[in-house]
């Protein structure tokens, strides 16, 4: 199935030709290339165009070059261009030209501040970056659905990790990609640079290990460590869920659900829906259903998994598992369900197709039988993406020095997620807010920041005026 063109596959195209900017319009659309921008009132004119992949970009070329009198002069990759040199940068705070900045930023000034903090270690989650800064921590072993492709091709995606981070949150980040995929060797360096950090996100870390690492470091470790990929995931489809639910008017001890994929984002969700209620869920993967006694393809994680869902011990394939079931959540392959999965679920279904680009049921298909569909993509309503929860739960707990992120903070971040959805706005293509809703960070950072002082896992936060004011 075709994908629609997207950004992600722009081209900025200049063309001289004897032809009118519309009627090259009309050729790029009829390659279907969407146009974005045209510029131009005579030859050349400038082109940016949509495609959906790199092959459609080339047809779109050859498009435009086999008009009569039409010539591409050049034609840029927007993405790769974009990318070049990085997405990120180290900014001074200060203006080291003014008259005696370096002696204050520098040598001498900075020696009484580290003597300061040397004095009182706490002290440095005020005077310096720890305040406010994350690391964003991979190995690329599982970066987003390209697999294990190394610690150098994982960095843009972590550089884009940190932009999000500071632009929705307000939180500084800084991409750490390793090279080792090995779970003490990553543990270690995670833990010996705590110093610099005041939280710790870990990122693309392929499955079971990414498990184990989370748990070790937050044992470890006293500060907030959370692995996006499972709980972003979990927090974000909770939310959607709750105001799913206020729609069909179903409740969540009443829901048959199934999961397919029980990596990391499918085992957090899991877990999320249960601890907010979910009784009934089965979870499967590539060999089928997940069920006490079942030998092949087996870990600690998906024995854990046997052992607390599934109460009926299903076996059968997912088609079967999906008749009478409420909600599909989704979190593996495209094309894993069908049309006619969808007409056997119980009466106005749930759909949370997540897998990208290519979802596991395309909304066009399930929409005829889907009560409430949602994916992980942009261009269709209900969007599923973990910028709604992570830079507000990292701002939170960094606003309270909180030594960890409890299960209670992330139902909290997905209740205040919801109720930004107000009862006029909720509808069956509006259950979740926009990622580029304003109020979301602040929202969940007041929610996480509540639990954490609630649970006692805030700690004081030192007043920075005692630091300077000298009376």
């Amino acid at each position: 199935m075709k994908i629609n063109p997207s950004p992600s596959f722009s081209i900025d195209l200049t063309v001289k030709s004897t032809l009118t900017r519309a009627e090259l319009e009309k050729l790029i659309i009829a390659a279907e290339g969407v146009p974005a921008l045209s510029e131009g009132v005579a030859s050349p004119f400038r082109f940016v165009v949509n495609a959906r992949s790199s092959d459609h970009q080339q047809e779109i070329i050859q498009t435009l070059e086999k008009a009569t009198g039409t010539k591409v002069l050049s034609a840029d990759e927007i993405t790769f261009r974009s990318h070049l040199g990085g997405k990120i940068e180290v900014t001074s705070k200060l203006d080291l030209t003014a008259k005696g900045a370096l002696a204050i930023a520098y040598t001498p000034g900075v020696g009484r501040v580290c003597m300061s903090i040397n004095e009182d270690v706490a002290r440095a989650d005020a005077l310096t970056v720890k305040k406010n800064m994350v690391a964003v921590v991979s190995d690329g072993t599982a970066v987003l659905g390209l697999g294990d492709i190394g610690p150098e091709a994982g960095m843009p995606v972590m550089e884009g990790k940190a932009m999000l981070f500071k632009e929705f949150g307000g939180v500084d980040a800084f991409p750490i990609c390793l090279a080792t995929k090995d779970t003490e060797e990553i543990i270690r360096t995670v833990k010996l640079l705590a110093p610099t950090f005041g939280g710790i996100n870990l990122e693309d870390i392929s499955a079971p290990r990414c498990f184990e690492i989370e748990e070790r470091l937050k044992a470890e470790m006293d500060i907030p460590v959370f692995h996006d990929d499972q709980h972003g995931t979990a927090v974000v489809s909770l939310a959607a869920l709750y105001n799913a639910l206020k729609i069909i008017g179903k409740k969540m001890e009443n829901l048959k659900v199934v999961v397919n994929g029980v990596g990391a984002a499918g085992v957090a969700c899991s877990k999320i829906l249960m601890a907010a209620g979910v009784k009934n869920l089965i979870g499967f993967d590539r060999t089928g259903a997940i069920y006490r006694g079942r030998k092949d393809g087996m870990n600690p994680v998906k024995e854990w998994f046997a052992q607390n869902t599934n109460p009926n011990n299903e076996q059968g394939t997912l088609s079967e598992s999906l008749k009478g079931a409420d909600l599909f959540l989704g979190v593996s392959a495209p094309g894993c369900i069908t049309a006619d999965d969808v007409k056997n679920m119980a009466k106005d279904p749930i759909i949370f197709a997540m897998a990208n680009p290519i979802p596991e049921i395309m909304p066009e298909v399930a929409k005829p039988y889907a009560r409430i569909m949602a994916t992980g993509r942009s261009d269709y309503p209900n969007q599923i993406n973990n910028v709604l929860c992570f830079p507000g739960i990292f701002k939170g707990a960094l606003r309270c020095r909180a030594s960890s992120i409890s299960e209670g903070m992330k139902l909290a971040a997905a209740r205040a997620i919801a109720d930004l959805v107000s009862a006029d706005e909720l509808c069956e293509e509006f259950i979740i807010p926009s990622v580029f809703d304003r109020r979301v960070a602040d929202a969940v950072a007041d929610e996480v920041e509540r639990i954490a002082r609630s649970e006692g896992l805030a700690r004081e936060v030192i007043d920075n005026k005692t630091l300077y004011k000298l009376r």
